[in-house]
């Protein structure tokens, strides 16, 4: 399964000739792609959050696939957390430029 910032790479960018229909194609398919991979990175973090919660229980059946799952969870909101920055960051830049 390609990781969601492969499916973005996907996306093509709209040619200038190429109209105001193919460009609201790629805005609803990079808005696609937004919404599953946040939706993806929700049910990693719901994993981590349950074995956090059966380690705390003693629920815990494979305590080595409990410490991944919530490492995951904890890689994926760091990446999720670094991508929102520097889409700011890139809106910022964009908003500094005078036209």
């Amino acid at each position: 399964m390609p990781s969601p910032i492969d499916k973005i790479s996907l996306l093509k960018t709209p040619a200038v000739s190429s109209g105001v229909g193919q460009a609201e194609a790629t805005n609803s398919d990079f808005s696609k792609i937004l919404k599953e991979s946040l939706e993806e990175m929700n049910d990693i973090q719901v994993k981590g959050d349950r074995a956090m919660a059966d380690i705390a229980t003693g629920q815990v059946k494979d305590l080595h696939q409990a410490a991944i799952a919530i490492n995951k969870a904890e890689t994926n909101m760091k990446m999720m957390l670094e991508i929102r920055n520097k889409a700011l960051s890139a809106y910022k830049e964009i908003a500094r430029t005078q036209i």
